[in-house]
């Protein structure tokens, strides 16, 4: 299950797994994607690690913001993974 999180200037939208356990350890996938003339540029991360899972379109530079944000969102993308996502409305 997929939640969403945010969608950035650029159309980039960026959702989050539930947590996922994985040996002992709290996991959680968080998945970049905008739209393009062709289909779309897609990147997938998995917290804690900050491991790329997928990686298709984005640059190096925004793949390097792409990092900083998640260490700026960590622990609340680990909070609404937790909970099944942001309650809005």
């Amino acid at each position: 299950m997929m939640y969403p999180y945010m969608i950035l200037a650029d159309d980039t939208e960026i959702v989050h797994s539930h947590v996922i356990e994985e040996n002992g350890i709290k996991c959680v996938e968080v998945h970049f994607e905008r739209p393009t003339e062709e289909g779309f540029d897609i990147a997938r991360c998995s917290l804690p690690s900050y491991t790329w899972i997928k990686r298709e379109g984005f640059t190096d530079l925004e793949i390097e913001k792409f990092i900083k944000f998640l260490h700026s969102n960590a622990h609340l993308l680990y909070k609404y993974a937790e909970s099944g996502g942001i309650k809005i409305a």
